[in-house]
């Protein structure tokens, strides 16, 4: 599989830290990215059906809209990758994540759609920085008022970091699992 190096500071806002801390620096994305998603699935699919709805918190997410809010997550910031790949300088607007989730009825979907629908987006992922041209890789682009600079290849790992720390956060506030 193509090997994406890791970003290096100023390559992405400071505040994705906390995602980018996550993950490994070998170059292996795309595996990451697919290798998290068979973990994710078992490990929800382990766990029992009135754990999907809990909020560990008022106005918290369930577990359901959290898996929604990865994939809603992940629509977005691989359009921003394939925008800065082909060199589209627009600035892009950010999102109002709590409103997509509010909307999206996620918990009123079976288990089985939202991961039908999780897989399929995150084949479209790694098939997208699959086949970006080598040269796109440090392009970047911004978002939020001009705010959010990110390089393409910051947005792939912003990706599997996100993932990662939502799954850390149902271990850690959802199940009480030590991460």
């Amino acid at each position: 599989m193509r090997k994406i190096d890791k970003p290096i500071l100023g390559e992405f806002p400071s505040y994705s830290h906390i995602y980018m801390d996550l993950l490994k620096d070998d170059g292996k994305i795309l595996y990451h990215l697919w290798n998290n998603f068979i973990t994710i699935k078992k490990f929800i699919y382990n766990l029992p059906e009135k754990k999907l709805y809990y909020r560990y918190a008022d106005n918290k997410w369930t577990i359901k809209e959290i898996l929604v809010h990865i994939i809603d997550d992940e629509r977005i910031f691989s359009y921003r990758a394939l925008r800065y790949a082909r060199n589209d300088k627009t600035p892009l607007p950010g999102f109002e994540e709590n409103s997509y989730a509010l909307f999206s009825e996620a918990n009123n979907r079976s288990l089985e759609s939202i991961f039908e629908e999780y897989e399929a987006v995150r084949k479209a992922t790694i098939t997208l920085f699959k086949y970006l041209p080598d040269n796109c890789f440090m392009r970047n682009g911004t978002s939020v008022g001009n705010i959010n600079k990110r390089t393409v290849r910051g947005l792939a790992y912003h990706i599997a970091g996100h993932e990662l720390r939502h799954f850390n956060i149902i271990k850690e506030r959802y199940l009480g699992i030590k991460s």
